[in-house]
């Protein structure tokens, strides 16, 4: 299903379907298309689905930091999404999710983590790839994955692009920096809403034992695990990611479908 990009002041977005609004929040490498199936199984199940794209090349180098882009998004749910929302963030935007929570509580009803940043995370690789290696570039893509052909030509493509963008280059750089800066684990005891963690056994970018960590130190977290199955389940295994967020939501009383 092809979903139409909106503009709106300094928003640029995909909004579908009616009803209780959830909030995607793409990953440093991601893209708005990592979570189609999501989107495509929730607006049909009275659900609203935003999914912001993240400013991550657009503010100046100085204010291209984990607190802006949060701001940004707390902002976005102000402005935008007008209600508290199910936030649900991969990689970098569960760590963005994790600050929204914790300094904007009033826009979060909940939250699902699926290979977030925040505790521990490692880096594209131990020094940014050379500008035009490819094969360099996609291996450390392919990585990613369990299911090394996830990464599709087209999501390799668009890595290599970004790397090769001298300007994209730098903030991706000082981004995945502060994200490693930014440890929020003093934080997360204050976080009190209720957290879906879906975590893939295989994932080598946030580890299992980060996911252990998340559900440990989040008062009201629980964590599911999906084998074979690396750092973005929502690509790997979309119908097993959805049913398990789809009965946790019904669980917590979240669902659109369910009268608390």
């Amino acid at each position: 299903m092809f979903f139409r990009l909106k503009k709106k002041d300094k928003f640029s977005y995909i909004e579908e379907g009616e009803g209780q609004p959830i909030v995607l929040l793409h990953g440093l490498m991601g893209e708005l298309s990592n979570f189609s199936a999501l989107t495509n199984f929730y607006t049909q199940r009275g659900y609203k689905v935003f999914a912001p794209e993240l400013p991550l090349y657009s503010l100046s180098v100085i204010n291209t930091n984990i607190k802006n882009i949060a701001k940004h998004v707390a902002n976005f749910i102000d402005v935008i999404v007008k209600e508290p929302a199910i936030l649900v963030g991969n990689s970098l935007g569960g760590h963005i999710g994790l600050v929204i929570s914790h300094r904007h509580p009033e826009y979060v009803k909940a939250l699902c983590l699926t290979g977030s940043s925040g505790l521990y995370e490692k880096s594209f690789g131990e020094t940014y790839p050379k500008r035009g290696d490819y094969e360099y570039v996609e291996r450390k893509t392919r990585e990613v994955f369990f299911d090394p052909n996830v990464a599709t030509k087209e999501i390799v493509d668009d890595v290599f692009s970004t790397v090769n963008d001298r300007n994209k280059a730098i903030k991706t750089l000082y981004i995945a920096r502060d994200a490693m800066k930014s440890n929020m684990k003093n934080d997360l005891k204050d976080i009190k809403i209720p957290v879906c963690l879906i975590w893939g056994k295989q994932d080598n970018v946030t580890p299992p034992e980060v996911a252990i960590e998340f559900e440990q130190e989040l008062p009201e977290a629980t964590l599911y695990w999906i084998d074979e199955c690396g750092h973005a389940p929502m690509m790997e295994h979309p119908e097993l990611f959805n049913e398990i967020l789809q009965k946790w939501l019904i669980e917590k009383q979240l669902d659109s479908t369910v009268k608390a």
